[in-house]
């Protein structure tokens, strides 16, 4: 019996065939050779990771995803396609961010400088050390704003461009208190033909004291007997109200910031000329250049109310010139800061004591009062003698407690 597979059931073919059985197909292999290693995969399905090839170790072949450093990099993760170029393709946030530094950098020094030259300019030439039996401060800050006839550095074109005479010295042509404080900002007026009584003091170059004699004059005397000390000592004493600061601008200090500013705009009430000041309006609102502006404060004849009228004017210009001066598109233009900042440091007199971070608050309570923020008025006035303007004693002093206390001021002027 043959027990040998029958090749019609599909078994192959054995020995016991008629027919030789069929060649085989074998794999071949060479015993002791390295075996060949398989073919590369396609480069985007390779992973980020050391590759290994017939020169892994000699040479800086790509085929597994090597370059140098053996990481490929594409644009997608922030680099140039150039397999040997690892420099990061410009950031675009990186180089905004150092030009808003260079502009913050570049504007922190201009502001230094200018803070420095500004404050070198300052005239600090009053010396409040020497006011005695001064009252006791309040709450706030009080400034003693003063405008002269100063004709310092006029020339006499300029006098007569400015009918502004040719008077030797300086008198006070303008005086007012602006109080600052937590209650709104308030700018008093005080009348240069008030009836003051000159107390004891020292004086401001002799250094010998002067005892009081019970002598009443007009306020403005003050100022032309013993200088900006005697005129602190003598508002201090009439009012009972600390002053804390002193600032003072002459006639041509005064127009030039105007004219430094492109001119102030002013609403004339009613038809003003007055030869000896050189003011000429009609009724509207005019854009008044330095000698207009000039004229304007200083009219004292043909208004209605006198000296009352005219510190009105006073202080209505003064504010409007704050409003205009104290504004973004002056103080970030160096090419009208720089004019305008100028123009009153070089007749601006303060006392020694008086920095620049004190005049900004100046002129910024001046513009609140202007914008209506603040309060404008005369002192309280209840008479005259001899022609002097007397102060309201019973108005004056619920003003200077008010005052003191920082409180909203609610005295009126009427």
């Amino acid at each position: 019996m043959n027990d040998w597979p029958n090749r019609d059931q599909g078994y192959g073919r054995g020995s016991a065939s008629p027919e030789p059985e069929g060649a085989r197909v074998m794999r071949h292999v060479q015993r002791g050779a390295a075996p060949r290693p398989p073919a590369a995969p396609p480069r985007a399905a390779v992973p980020q990771q050391q590759g290994y090839g017939y020169d892994d170790g000699y040479s800086e072949g790509q085929v597994y995803g090597g370059g140098r450093g053996g990481r490929g990099r594409g644009r997608d993760d922030g680099y140039y396609d150039d397999p040997y170029d690892t420099r990061p393709a410009p950031n675009r946030g990186r180089r905004f961010k150092r030009i808003l530094v260079t502009l913050l950098v570049v504007v922190l020094v201009w502001g230094v400088g200018t803070y420095f030259w500004a404050d070198s300019q300052l005239k600090r030439e009053v010396d409040l050390a020497k006011v005695i039996e001064r009252p006791e401060a309040g709450d706030g800050t009080n400034y003693l704003i003063v405008g002269s006839d100063s004709r310092e550095g006029m020339t006499a074109e300029d006098k007569k461009r400015l009918h502004t005479g040719s008077a030797e010295g300086k008198r006070t042509d303008s005086m007012m208190i602006l109080h600052t404080g937590s209650n709104g900002d308030t700018l008093i007026s005080l009348p240069r033909d008030s009836n003051v009584e000159i107390p004891s003091f020292v004086g401001s170059d002799s250094g010998k004291k002067y005892p009081a004699t019970g002598r009443t004059t007009k306020l403005n005397a003050a100022y032309a007997e013993d200088g900006p000390e005697l005129l602190v000592r003598t508002v201090e004493h009439n009012t009972g109200l600390h002053i804390d600061h002193y600032a003072e601008i002459g006639f041509g200090g005064f127009a030039k910031i105007v004219d430094a500013v492109g001119g102030v705009d002013i609403k004339v009430e009613q038809p003003m000329k007055d030869k000896k000041s050189g003011a000429d309006f009609e009724p509207g609102t005019h854009t008044m250049n330095g000698e207009q502006a000039l004229a304007f404060v200083r009219q004292r004849y043909g208004l209605a109310g006198g000296d009352l009228d005219r510190t009105k004017n006073q202080q209505k210009f003064l504010s409007a010139l704050a409003n205009q001066t104290a504004t973004p598109s002056t103080i970030i233009n160096p090419f009208k800061l720089y004019p305008t900042m100028g123009a009153g440091l070089d007749t601006l007199v303060v006392d020694k004591d008086m920095s620049l971070f004190d005049l900004a608050e100046m002129f910024w309570a001046m513009k609140s009062v202007s914008g209506g923020e603040g309060k404008s008025m005369n002192m309280p006035v209840s008479g005259s003698v001899n022609g002097n303007l007397v102060w309201d004693k019973a108005k004056l002093q619920q003003l200077v407690e008010q005052l003191k206390n920082d409180e909203k001021v609610t005295v009126s002027d009427e």
